[in-house]
């Protein structure tokens, strides 16, 4: 068969039928569509594969020492008899570890003076000092975990104790132990955003002003899986198999931690068991495998346990603001200020200092006109787990700032808390927006969403079933949590798109899945552009020798910086295909069209799908000139999108409280989002009732606590309590999507929106409740104990009133 006969016989017109069929098809699998996610059946079966799934032949297993002191000088290390216990391969301390650079604070923020934030330097190992319980001291590898855990037993670290400080506010206060000498007052950074002169002079002429102090808990983050590294070292490079959110950002960090080529680390991520943040960066643990790798000449295994990660993986949230909200006399916003303290911990992690500082003046902004922000925030060291992002943030933190400082203005003020909030919010006819905190919001339909969640909650319906809940004896609350996030800002991504020799094609991209379900959306948005069947679609993130470059996930970014990505790549490879076509069909290039996955001449019934194409160039059918594109591969960097994207929503939660026993139970909850274009609804849903479940966990139950000597007391899930399905109703969803205008496919990132709406609606309905009997303010979490001794305090306060 000749190529035009066999041109022809690709290019026979289709019959209705088949065209039929072939939309079905397509509108199945079309952007749009809640197509299931591709994955699930594997991990369903238990054949995924976590980090502590991969075992390389002679491998030795690592276990940490580390502090039990939260602060104190470290006078000798002892690991002589350890080395000596049977199978015990070597025992690393800091000295071992001197010839490799720190773990580094990558963020670049200065404080309110101009100058540079304090970054003291912090190895894998501690030298001369501990600073937190869980600082790692020392290593061991041995032949199995258990020789090694008994080695590590072995290890005596004399430890001077010297006094801890716990609580930030304490810590900055005079006479508080010193964690670093060259940080003064244990403040790092002393951040500032925004015009201070204005912002004093816009409360100076207020009608109203609300101030509330605010505390956004600290949370383990307590991943799926805890963290696991698999180190190897052959031929002058590393293999290092590591949960990450980016496997090019790992490689980077481990390079620059040990003066390589990035080129000379591989890195490889699997199923990752839940990040939300954390996993995303280098840990001590890191360091000490990777070292053991090369020094003893085999691969080294580390794994933590549930009780180590509790105490060595970076913590979340836990910052104290003094909120304060300047309203004029018709109610409107003039300012808000936030002023207070974010915890770091015992050392800065590498983006530890952003969600208290940067992103609170980001997001405090939410959906409403306030033209004055200012946010004062003393990042502070204390005796505790570091701090890291945590699955928004800084994000969720803001919004929920920002509603709870409405919901009690409305109360002191006596406006109903809708019409306060409505009153404020920014109109449509008001987009694109500049707003105080230095962006511009593209689109959005505030007013109108509010308006729809406001119906599917019943609203109107609220008053009938309190009184019902009245009956019974019980407290009833409802509470609205509006939110706004500032997603990541753009960054360049890859995009590589290979038509493959068994017939797949494979996109490789920079982005990571680790529990979000890339590959669905991302083939949906693949064969929306190029028509190829999404069966066919395979996806590569997980290895940096296949994937180039990239940004890697976090900050709800993944679909607007991979999905653009993809989508210019895309356009790539319609323009080299129509060049081809061109030689394949016998036409001009300039007479090849492009339609729903087709190359065909204009004006004809000649054509050729992209798959076949992709084909006949594999089978070397194509004679094509030497300067013509000889396949239709692309691997395209793209700049990313144009801005941020602006998620937003409106969330109503009901709760019914017991006064008896302060038992909070989660009756109803409903929300409308604006996620822009919906790629796939379900992905979507699921995503959102993460967050939702993340943000209730926070509001009622997650608590961590130290006692004063830095100790964790709950250091275990008998001890700090997780949500679960019982404790949550069914969600009522809804979308009110307005696209995004600053990328192609009109998405907007829906990865932590959840935690925003459900940390202030359930906070907000919670403490609706508890007006009742005249409670204004808790702080998180709304434990049974915290609300049963509120409402105690409120009653014994009450029965003294009339005697005073």
């Amino acid at each position: 068969m000749n190529l035009r006969e066999l041109a022809n016989r690709r290019a026979k017109k289709l019959s209705e039928t088949d065209l039929a069929a072939e939309r079905l098809a397509v509108q199945k699998f079309a952007v749009g569509q809640s197509v299931p996610r591709s994955e699930d059946p594997m991990l369903l079966r238990g054949h995924g594969q976590y980090t502590d799934d991969i075992s390389l032949p002679d491998q030795a297993y690592a276990v940490m020492v580390r502090s039990r002191h939260a602060h104190g000088v470290i006078r000798a290390i002892n690991a002589d008899t350890a080395r000596k216990m049977p199978h015990v391969l070597a025992v690393y301390t800091a000295a071992d570890l001197e010839d490799y650079g720190p773990l580094k604070c990558v963020v670049p923020l200065k404080n309110r003076d101009g100058t540079p934030m304090l970054k003291p330097w912090r190895g894998a190992l501690a030298k001369g000092r501990v600073r937190y319980v869980g600082d790692p001291v020392a290593c061991v590898i041995a032949e199995s975990v258990l020789a090694a855990k008994d080695a590590s037993e072995a290890v005596e670290i004399d430890v001077e104790p010297l006094p801890s400080v716990i609580f930030p506010e304490a810590a900055v206060g005079d006479g508080a132990p010193r964690l670093y000498d060259d940080v003064p007052g244990n403040i790092p950074l002393d951040f500032h955003f925004g015009d201070a002169t204005a912002v004093e002079a816009a409360f100076a002429k207020a009608a109203h002003v609300t101030r509330l102090k605010l505390v956004n808990s600290r949370l383990v983050v307590n991943a799926m899986e805890p963290r696991a590294a698999v180190a190897a070292y052959e031929g002058g490079r590393f293999t290092f198999y590591v949960g990450s959110q980016g496997v090019t950002g790992m490689r980077a960090q481990v390079a620059d931690a040990f003066g390589l080529d990035p080129k000379s680390v591989h890195v490889v991520t699997g199923q990752v068991g839940g990040s939300f943040g954390m996993k995303g960066v280098l840990f001590p643990e890191y360091v000490c495998i990777l070292h053991g790798a090369r020094a003893l000449g085999r691969p080294v295994k580390w794994t933590d346990e549930r009780s180590g990660s509790f105490l060595s993986d970076s913590h979340g949230r836990d910052q104290e603001f003094l909120g304060e909200l300047a309203l004029a006399d018709d109610g409107t916003f003039l300012a808000v200020r936030m002023t207070g303290f974010a915890d770091m911990g015992a050392f800065l992690s590498p983006m530890g200092p952003f969600p208290g500082t940067v992103n609170i003046g980001k997001n405090v902004q939410s959906m409403y006109r306030t033209p004055l922000i200012e946010v004062s925030s003393k990042c502070v060291f204390t005796n505790t787990t570091q701090i890291g992002p945590y699955r928004g943030a800084g994000r969720p933190e803001g919004n929920y700032f920002m509603e709870r400082l409405i919901d009690t203005a409305a109360a002191e003020i006596g406006i109903d808390r809708v019409v306060l909030r409505r009153r404020n919010q920014i109109r449509r006819s008001d987009l694109p927006y500049q707003t105080a905190s230095g962006v511009t919001y593209d689109s959005g339909d505030f007013a109108a969403l509010t308006k729809q969640a406001l119906e599917l909650a019943d609203i109107k319906g609220f008053a009938r079933r309190k009184r019902e809940s009245t009956r019974r004896g019980k407290l009833r609350g409802c509470g609205i949590g509006n939110f706004l996030e500032v997603t990541a800002p753009p960054s360049k991504e890859l995009a590589a798109i290979s038509f493959d020799a068994d017939g797949m094609v494979t996109i490789a991209t920079g982005t990571l899945d680790f529990g979000m379900g890339h590959a669905t959306p991302f083939a949906q948005v693949l064969s929306d552009k190029l028509g190829v069947p999404i069966e066919k679609i395979r996806l590569v993130q997980g290895d940096s020798d296949k994937v180039v470059m990239g940004g890697g996930s976090g900050g709800s970014k993944s679909l607007m910086h991979s999905g653009t990505a993809i989508v210019e790549a895309a356009a790539k490879v319609i323009d080299k295909g129509k060049e081809i076509a061109s030689h394949v069909l016998e036409a001009a290039p300039s007479d090849i069209e492009f339609e729903q996955g087709r190359f065909l001449i204009a004006g004809t019934d000649r054509a050729i799908s992209v798959m076949d194409l992709a084909q006949t160039l594999r089978n070397g059918r194509a004679k094509l000139p030497a300067d013509a594109p000889q396949s239709l591969d692309v691997s395209h960097i793209s700049d990313g999108p144009g801005a941020p994207t602006f998620p937003n929503g409106c969330h109503i939660a009901e709760v019914e409280l017991d006064p008896e026993t302060g038992v909070v139970e989660l009756v109803k909850y409903s929300c409308v989002n604006d996620f822009g274009t919906v790629v796939n609804p379900m992905i979507v849903a699921g995503q959102l009732h993460g967050g939702v479940v993340q943000g209730i966990g926070q509001a009622l139950m997650e608590m961590t606590a130290y006692d004063d000597d830095g100790q964790l007391l709950t250091g275990s899930f008998l001890d700090y309590a997780m949500p679960r399905a019982a404790d949550v109703p069914s969600f009522v969803l809804a979308e009110h999507p307005v696209p995004a205008k600053t990328n192609p496919l009109g998405v907007k990132g829906c990865g932590e929106a959840g935690c925003a709406g459900s940390l202030a609606s359930v906070m907000n309905a919670v403490l609706d409740a508890l007006a009742a009997r005249g409670i204004r303010h808790l702080d998180m979490p709304l434990t049974p104990f915290r609300i049963w001794q509120a409402l105690h305090a409120a009653d014994s306060a009450g029965a003294r009133s009339p005697a005073q």
